[in-house]
């Protein structure tokens, strides 16, 4: 009888592990399914395909500035102005591959540009076919974008509300040739007990 009170306690306390150990498995890096109510990978996705595709998709945009080759395009970081704390270098970096993926731009990195200052002023004195400093094209658009959030609570719901707005600006008029803005809203209502 002792026996099988130690067998019982010797499983129970098994099963009791069992249920405490916490499995990695690899997920779909496209699943859209929200798991909370920040600001998550499947709504980097979502806003980058989307809005590329409206910058795009605009053909008379496309026939204006396409007319001598791909024009240079300068991407600025995306502004976070939300609460949270958003990897907008990432949401950046997403709409950029997906620009140049189209070849109906060409680019230059910004975010290399101390890299690019050193490399220049290692040229000047070491190549005789140095770049020289301010010799690069100079480009002729800049993308800018904008992420902010209205976020309530009422009760058990929290609501939040996501605003991703891309402009595209010619540099050399400082006219605005291109807008357009991604929604995304997420609501989350917390369970009665234990929520």
């Amino acid at each position: 009888m002792k026996r099988m009170g130690t067998w019982a306690a010797l499983l129970a306390a098994a099963a009791l592990m069992s249920g405490c150990i916490s499995t990695v498995e690899y997920g779909d890096a496209t699943s859209s399914k929200p798991i909370s109510t920040g600001f998550g990978s499947s709504d980097l996705q979502q806003i980058a395909a989307k809005m590329v595709d409206s910058l795009l998709g605009d053909e008379m945009l496309m026939q204006d500035i396409g007319g001598n080759g791909p024009p240079l395009l300068i991407v600025d970081k995306v502004k976070n102005k939300t609460s949270q704390h958003i990897d907008t270098e990432s949401v950046t970096d997403s709409i950029r591959t997906k620009l140049i993926r189209s070849r109906q731009f060409s680019f230059q990195d910004r975010t290399t540009e101390a890299a690019l200052q050193e490399e220049l002023a290692y040229q000047q004195t070491a190549a005789q076919d140095a770049v020289a400093m301010g010799q690069q094209d100079a480009p002729r658009y800049m993308l800018t974008a904008n992420l902010s959030e209205i976020r309530q609570t009422a009760g058990r719901v929290r609501d939040v509300y996501y605003k991703f707005t891309m402009n595209l600006r010619d540099l050399k008029s400082g006219r605005l040739l291109w807008a357009d803005e991604q929604e995304i809203r997420k609501v989350k209502t917390r369970a009665i007990i234990g929520g």
